[in-house]
């Protein structure tokens, strides 16, 4: 009962910090059998909620550094979720012993559950996936020679668009299982190493398919740029075809380093990116002008949905302001090292909002009546979400003024760089015309761009 209240938890806490989740590959993920879901870790305890929200099977068991067992608040709910603790030989000057570790792993596959790995080993900020460990790969191998499950490796992309901020896009891409078969075993018992390594190779060719990595994050940045200025403005894109338009345009500038015009076209690229940022313009707000009745308009809806969520929202603002300053102060004073605050702040999140729940039905349920008890929590629920999304609103609407500010008072900067825009639009869609693979399905049709 306690685990299923924590699974729904956990369920609810990924589709509130994400205003989006997209899903693509699930029909990769088989119905039954034993799984290692194997994923990339660039967002910390975040990577794992998703996956257990949207990976379509159930429980999923996680290996987890054994030093967040330290933190009497995570015991419970680690343990609920079965998390298994790992011991990080970095961590302890090589002088480990995790053989109990892996054999509860084994155990878990072998009765047909599934269990999350992440085979960077550590959570990490870098733009692309970081040399992987060979810990997913003994498992298993291990596993499927000890004769009693056939594992499947699922490759698990988590892209995220601004991964960081509260709101934000996320795209989980599951690729085409790794089938342990027999050959794998065979290998195995011959060269325990070399087959380890061999799967491990594959495992990272598998993870570098469904995410999006770049060398370095300037380059990174240039692409996400460039990506901009070649999407129509007529055209909507979903988190999976943001990331597939960026990795197409990865793969055609890593392709095209010796172009001179490729070179020459990042220089005027960046050039405009550093004239926008000294402004505090986004590049969205250049492709048609902004006249003041179209900003009037877009201040006047952004202010009234605020007011229509306001009488809603203050309850559940007032009542939940608490639990983020308990939670902040949890995670600021009690965590051993920088990379465990956020993860202590999402978990006495967990703990503290159901804790609140309860003592206010209670208290509702002796002064009033059980019945409005529970009416109380349902509108409290409802409250939270309204308080979610009026500081949306409001974040929207102040971002509408600082533009219709800047915009107003930049007059020739903004006409000189939306000229500027002009031409570097008519360049990326030149250079990716020229550049593109004829083999490749087009992601817009002329009549998108002629818009």
């Amino acid at each position: 009962m306690f685990h299923r209240a924590i699974i729904s938890l956990i369920r609810i806490v990924a589709n509130t910090f994400f205003r989006r989740i997209d899903v693509a590959g699930i029909e990769n993920v088989p119905a039954g059998g034993p799984l290692i879901f194997a994923g990339n870790h660039p967002n910390a305890l975040m990577d794992g909620f998703l996956l257990i929200a949207k990976c379509g099977r159930w429980p999923l068991h996680f290996m987890a550094n054994a030093k967040l067992w330290k933190y009497r608040l995570l015991r419970p709910i680690l343990n609920a979720t079965g998390a298994v603790p790992v011991y990080r030989s970095e961590e302890h000057d090589g002088k480990v012993d995790n053989r109990g570790a892996f054999e509860t792993l084994y155990e878990l596959i072998e009765s047909g559950s599934c269990v999350g790995i992440f085979p960077e080993g550590i959570s990490h900020v870098e733009p692309q996936l970081v040399r992987l460990k060979t810990g997913t790969a003994r498992v298993a191998l291990a596993v499927t020679a000890r004769g009693k499950a056939a594992v499947k490796i699922i490759p698990c992309g988590l892209n995220y668009i601004h991964r960081h901020r509260f709101r934000s896009q996320v795209l989980i891409e599951f690729g085409k299982p790794i089938e342990i078969g027999d050959r794998w075993v065979r290998d195995y018992r011959q060269d325990e190493q070399g087959t380890v390594k061999k799967l491990t190779a594959q495992l990272a060719e598998a993870l570098t398919s469904v995410t999006l990595n770049a060398p370095d994050w300037r380059t990174l940045r240039f692409i996400q740029a460039a990506r901009r200025l070649y999407k129509p403005a007529s055209v909507e894109l979903r988190p999976g075809d943001y990331v597939e338009l960026s990795r197409r345009f990865v793969d055609g500038y890593l392709q095209a380093l010796d172009d001179p015009e490729m070179q020459a076209f990042r220089s005027d690229v960046e050039n405009y990116q550093a004239r926008l940022d000294l402004l505090g313009i986004q590049d969205h707000q250049l492709r048609q002008p902004m006249t003041p009745g179209y900003a009037f308009r877009k201040v006047l809806i952004r202010s009234l949905t605020m007011l229509a969520l306001l009488p809603l929202a203050i309850p559940g603002a007032i009542l939940h302001l608490p639990v983020g300053w308990i939670a902040a102060t949890v995670g600021e004073r009690f965590s051993y090292e920088m990379d465990d605050i956020a993860t202590l702040k999402v978990f006495a999140t967990i703990l503290l909002l159901p804790l609140l729940y309860l003592i206010i039905a209670i208290a509702v349920g002796i002064y009033i009546g059980w019945w409005w008890a529970l009416f109380a929590v349902v509108a409290l629920s409802f409250s939270f979400f309204a308080s979610v999304r009026l500081i949306e609103a409001e974040a929207s609407l102040l971002n509408s003024l600082l533009s219709v500010v800047r915009l107003t008072r930049l007059g020739n900067e903004v006409d000189e760089l939306r000229a500027t825009r002009a031409v570097l639009v008519d360049k990326v869609r030149a250079l990716a015309e020229r550049l593109a693979n004829p083999g490749t399905p087009r992601m817009f049709t002329a009549e998108d761009f002629s818009q």
